[in-house]
């Protein structure tokens, strides 16, 4: 496999190149970006600097990519890491500091042409600061252990972007022009200058069982396709791809790593049905099932991929069999059984159910239901003395709730846990009659690992950490962690109605799901439209509380009852919010670079838990016209620019 540069030094010629020159080896060639015409060339070796090129004082560890926003082309590098720990005679960094190099030599990303750049801009940053991005000079990290040894021995002579898998492949976007070029001139080679990154999680831990030395590693990798938040990126989409899909490993290396290697591999991902939850500023949003013509299709191509992909699978089912949830299920249900997908098995658990009450210990009873099928499908097992590997995964588990965070931590992390005390048992470091539960060292950083990356997880998706984790930390349930799922669930609520918006825009322009075409207005980004009847609410509610709360601090100067005045404003401010909430969906923070206006306004065949927050009249009307009439200008536009470059999508 061929190496990635570790660190690069950047020389800067003014305002007419970006040239990336190798620390070592010394002599490799460099790479020059020419920044008015926007042309990529790998030099040949030794070749010169330009005289007025001025050194930058900061180290490039790798370049993350290339993004185009309106004004111009950004090259984005990587400027700071953290050792995260070492797997298979490699450093694991996680990226923590990077720098936006624009190629157009009149714009600046500290004083942006426009607002329109600035805001853009600011949505890259936010996606960089508020993701956990893993990557490997030379180890693929995006794949797991049972995959690359299958391809091993074609493995040898291709670069680490060729061999990484494309699901986890987080910046491949944007590395599309270095990819190009690479492919389409073998003189131009810049495989050493992609370096793949992994949005996800990574921990690796020492721990030790009387004379054996263990180190357990768990790392999650999140898919790129249909990428995003909570409410804003559900279900499957046409190409079977769903959302917050997630392949978390689980490796346990014992003694030198070149020895004996043991993996075993869970999935998460979205009920694999149309459907939505539709903000309203309401706690429990309007549940939308939407039975489309090819709802079958599209999950029996998400099936189809899994079980290509990892074999055998249970699809565990963790949502309520009543109430609010209820039609989720009996959609993913009906849809399966329609969908006939061979090696697919699906098993139900009432997770709120069997475990109300805090008998988070009846978790046990999924575990039973699912035994059969782990003994039978195994984990992955190489030792290095044999040339065959001695067992083989050949099935997977996939896991899902609502959100496919919470339940699904605690399910994943006990199936998990069971697998780790069958694989110490079948390597005799542990007896038969024995458990893993009496290795307190093993339990707690088992414990420990889990809840850490359950939270990531769930940071990357709801904004918050998840919930049950003291179960998933302490094995039992604790008042203490019910009221921070309280906390976490008040916070959850007020990020994924007022801000998940601008976060999703960050996830579609990071990874290609959206890019500026012609005919883009984009002063949809910064101008509000709504009408002054629906902006002016929540003014006159500030205004109103702090009238009030001024009626309450400030000094008296008059005998007169204040009566009068705090009704007024105590009115007003009943009135607005009340406002407010009857037109809550025009108060949650959408997103702009690819409205959702198809979902919120669907009115075909399905469920529809409720119009919840639509508002009574003509506003609502207008804005939902003026959605509709921005959305069908952004397909017209897309359109034209299909048959100007001839093809419907843009090529990863």
């Amino acid at each position: 496999m061929k190496p990635v540069h570790h660190r690069l030094n950047l020389y800067i010629d003014g305002q007419e190149t970006y040239t990336f020159v190798p620390v070592e080896p010394v002599g490799a060639r460099s790479l020059t970006v020419y920044r008015n015409s926007g042309d990529i060339v790998l030099n040949a070796p030794n070749t010169p600097l330009p005289s007025n090129a001025e050194r930058s004082v900061k180290t490039i560890y790798g370049i993350y990519g290339m993004i185009t926003l309106a004004m111009s082309e950004y090259i984005i590098v990587v400027t700071g890491r953290e050792l995260r720990g070492h797997i298979m005679r490699q450093n694991i960094y996680r990226a923590t500091e990077y720098d936006i190099l624009p190629l157009n030599p009149d714009v600046s990303v500290t004083t942006p042409p426009n607002a329109v750049e600035a805001h853009l801009l600011a949505l890259v940053r936010s996606h960089l600061q508020g993701g956990t991005f893993f990557f490997s000079y030379a180890w693929d990290i995006t794949r797991r252990l049972q995959a690359q040894w299958s391809t091993l021995s074609q493995d040898g002579d291709k670069a680490l972007w060729e061999i990484a898998d494309d699901r986890f492949f987080w910046n491949k976007y944007l590395h599309n022009r270095f990819i190009d070029i690479t492919s389409t001139n073998p003189d131009q080679n810049l495989s050493p200058y992609i370096l793949p990154v992994m949005y996800g999680t990574f921990d690796i831990r020492p721990v030790r069982i009387s004379i054996y030395q263990l180190r357990l590693c768990l790392m999650s990798r999140r898919s790129r396709y249909r990428a995003g938040t909570r409410y804003f990126r559900r279900g499957v989409d046409a190409d079977g791809h769903v959302a917050n899909f997630n392949e978390t490993e689980q490796i346990l290396l014992v003694g030198d790593e070149s020895g004996t290697q043991l993996s075993f591999v869970q999935i998460r991902g979205s009920i694999p049905v149309y459907w939505a939850e539709v903000n309203t500023l309401q706690y429990k949003p309007d549940l939308q099932v939407m039975e489309l013509h090819d709802t079958v299709a599209a999950m029996r191509a998400h099936l189809h991929e899994t079980n290509t992909l990892y074999g055998e699978h249970s699809l565990v089912n963790l949502v309520n069999h009543k109430g609010y949830e209820k039609p989720v299920k009996e959609a993913f249900e009906k849809h399966f059984a329609q969908a006939n997908v061979p090696k697919a098995k699906y098993e139900y658990f009432d997770f709120h159910s069997e475990c109300k009450n805090m008998k988070w210990d009846r978790i046990s009873i999924l575990i039973a239901k699912l035994e059969e099928d782990l003994i039978h499908r195994g984990y992955f097992h190489l030792d290095s003395n044999k040339p065959e590997p001695v067992k083989l995964q050949n099935g997977v588990v996939r896991t899902n709730c609502m959100d496919n965070l919470d339940r699904t931590n605690v399910a994943q992390s006990a199936i998990a846990k069971w697998t780790l005390d069958r694989q110490l048992k079948d390597l005799r470091v542990i007896q038969e009659n024995d458990s893993i539960d009496n290795y307190d060292e093993l339990t707690h950083d088992f414990r420990e690992m889990w809840a850490d990356h359950a939270n990531a997880i769930s940071v990357a998706y709801s904004g918050t950490g998840a919930l049950k984790t003291d179960f998933t930390r302490t094995g039992k349930r604790t008042r203490k962690g019910l009221l921070e799922d309280g906390w976490n669930s008040v916070v959850r609520y007020l990020k994924n109605n007022f801000f998940d918006g601008t976060r999703q825009d960050a996830f579609d322009l990071m990874t290609g799901a959206w890019w500026p075409r012609r005919g883009w207005n984009p002063t949809t980004l910064i101008v509000d439209q709504r009408p002054l009847l629906i902006r002016a609410p929540p003014y006159i509610l500030g205004f109103s509380l702090f009238m009030i709360c001024a009626g309450m601090t400030l000094p008296r100067t008059s005998d007169y009852s204040l009566l009068y005045y705090f009704l007024v404003w105590f009115f007003l401010a009943l009135v607005s919010l009340l406002f407010v909430f009857i037109h809550g969906i025009e108060y949650v923070n959408w997103p702009r670079l690819r409205p959702l206006t198809n979902i919120i306004y669907y009115e075909g065949p399905g469920f529809r838990s409720g119009h919840h927050g639509k508002g009574l009249g003509l506003p609502l009307e207008k804005s939902k016209t003026a959605a509709h009439s921005e959305e069908h200008r952004r397909a017209k536009s897309k359109k034209l620019d299909e048959i100007e470059m001839g093809t419907k999508e843009r090529v990863d």
